[in-house]
């Protein structure tokens, strides 16, 4: 197998952990799935920039998320809003299960809308992704300190929105 086709299929399977990490950054599948594809377009194009022996992953993600930053700064400038009710279109089970599903999401949903996109960044990468620390700390070119109290503010926020839960 080539370079290039053993490069293809490394990304190819890192696609679903974009996909996770994606719509924890954009809050909805439809911003998720463009994001997804930006991000491979971009390391498709710019494969030459990646050194073999590091992380293809973390490279990835923080294509990912500098994208991610672009797209958002472009869209307060134009006014731009994003369509987020498509999440909770998902398919989910007829009745008291799929409301309770659907109630769930929405309370998440609402909490990292409640946090800064540096908490949702950390939130996607340490508690959806399972990086350490340290990890996340690389992906996004941060000190250690600074991923543990962006998660910390982060957890905080995910407390309060379900804390009426935890007291029942």
């Amino acid at each position: 197998m080539t370079q290039t086709a053993q490069f293809r299929a490394a990304l190819a399977a890192l696609i679903p952990r974009m996909r996770r990490f994606a719509r924890a950054l954009t809050g909805n599948v439809a911003d998720a799935d463009d994001l997804v594809q930006d991000t491979l377009e971009r390391a498709l194009t710019r494969q030459a920039q990646w050194r073999e022996g590091t992380r293809l992953d973390s490279w990835v993600f923080r294509i990912a998320q500098n994208l991610w930053i672009d797209r958002t700064r472009s869209r307060r400038v134009r006014g731009e809003v994003s369509d987020e009710e498509a999440l909770l279109a998902a398919p989910g089970f007829d009745g008291r299960a799929a409301a309770e599903a659907r109630d769930q999401l929405d309370k998440v949903r609402k909490a990292m809308a409640a946090m800064s996109e540096e908490q949702r960044v950390v939130v996607g990468l340490v508690l959806i992704e399972g990086y350490s620390y340290r990890e996340a700390a690389d992906i996004i070119g941060a000190p250690e300190g600074t991923v543990t109290s962006r998660l910390f503010r982060a957890r905080a926020v995910l407390d309060q929105a379900f804390a009426e839960e935890i007291a029942r």
